[in-house]
């Protein structure tokens, strides 16, 4: 109720620039006057209807470029979705890759998306000395979700951490050559505590006063609440682990399913769209039975007594359809023809002309 109060609340002005309704009619204008440049003949009612009605369904940047694709948080979920349309089928083999062969995947759907986003992605499932290693189909894509949609909001995690780890860092202590062991013990834990991370409270107070009149993206605060909630200290890399696992963070997201449903809701949400009448016999399902060869569809024997075929049947009526304009045969040739049948017909014939 508090988001319908909220819609309400807006002036037109904040409504436009919140949901971003002038860039998708500015974009919707560009694309079409690119289309009436090859079609001239394009119908541009059926035009904007049919782009808006992609914007809906969020299939709407495929194949776009990347400036585009990051404009709006809607544009970069719908994008998580479609990579995970795409290329559903990694997972279900299961196979492992690695970050470059992932974003050879990713600029086939977009051909100027930057590297370093693949990288920033590798570094939330791998440690920064390990990221040659291949990486799941599931676990590449929940991360990389994670840091497309809320890109900007993590750099600025990163700065908080940062500075939270230096404000609280006991200052390194200076052994003197005379020292014992034991006072150079101080020096050997100020290390130890930098990496067991930073308090979860001052963290995550930090964070409302980031998420507060922040511009981008940002995750739902009770969840990023429940995620600091569970221990007294944590790391950013323990951070960004939980973030790309939250059940929560991808709920809110709305674009993908629960990790333990991608799988199978990948083959359901791929037959689901209509099919095209060329690709209808390639996508029947296999409830029907067994799929025949397409040379025994098309020669199954006829049995000896069937009627003739549609092109036999055809013919015969095209030719039918010519003698009409042709003058009347005499009646030799009528009986001429009716002998040339069968015998059957010859005493059909004949015992209707004795009952006449």
């Amino acid at each position: 109720m508090s988001a319908q109060n909220e819609r309400y609340n807006m002036n037109a002005d904040e409504y436009l620039e919140r949901h971003h309704v002038l860039t998708y009619l500015s974009d919707a204008v560009t694309q079409l006057l690119e289309h009436k440049d090859e079609n001239p003949k394009v119908n541009p009612a059926k035009f904007f209807c049919d782009y808006f009605l992609s914007l809906r369904e969020g299939n709407h940047t495929l194949f776009r470029e990347y400036s585009f694709i990051k404009l709006t948080h809607h544009n970069r979920s719908s994008f998580i979705h479609t990579v995970w349309k795409c290329f559903k089928h990694i997972g279900q083999k299961g196979d492992l890759l690695s970050i470059r062969e992932y974003h050879s995947l990713i600029g086939l759907i977009c051909h100027d998306f930057p590297f370093e986003l693949v990288q920033k992605t590798a570094r939330i499932i791998l440690m920064d000395d390990a990221l040659d290693c291949l990486i799941s189909f599931s676990d590449f894509l929940y991360a990389f979700q994670v840091q497309f949609c809320y890109d900007e909001f993590l750099s600025k995690c990163s700065e908080v951490y940062q500075s939270l780890l230096i404000a609280h860092s006991p200052r390194e202590t200076v052994v003197v050559p005379t020292s014992t062991e034991i006072e150079a013990q101080p020096h050997q834990s100020s290390g130890q505590a930098s990496n067991d991370g930073v308090d979860t409270n001052q963290f995550y107070r930090a964070l409302v006063n980031v998420c507060e009149g922040f511009h981008h993206s940002v995750p739902p605060l009770p969840a990023l609440k429940e995620i600091l909630s569970g221990a007294s200290r944590v790391t950013f890399y323990g951070f960004l682990m939980a973030v790309a696992k939250s059940d929560s963070i991808n709920s809110s997201i709305g674009r993908l399913p629960a990790k333990a449903d991608l799988l199978s809701a990948a083959d359901e949400q791929m037959t689901s769209p209509p099919i095209r009448p060329g690709t209808a016999r390639q996508h029947r399902p296999d409830s029907v039975g067994p799929r025949l060869p397409p040379t025994t569809i098309i020669s199954r024997p006829r049995p000896p007594d069937s009627k003739p075929s549609s092109r036999q049947s055809s013919g015969a009526t095209k030719k039918s359809r010519t003698k009409t304009h042709k003058m009347a045969a005499p009646a030799s040739d009528a009986s001429a023809a009716s002998s040339s049948s069968s015998p059957s017909d010859d005493e059909s014939t004949g015992s209707g002309s004795t009952t006449n």
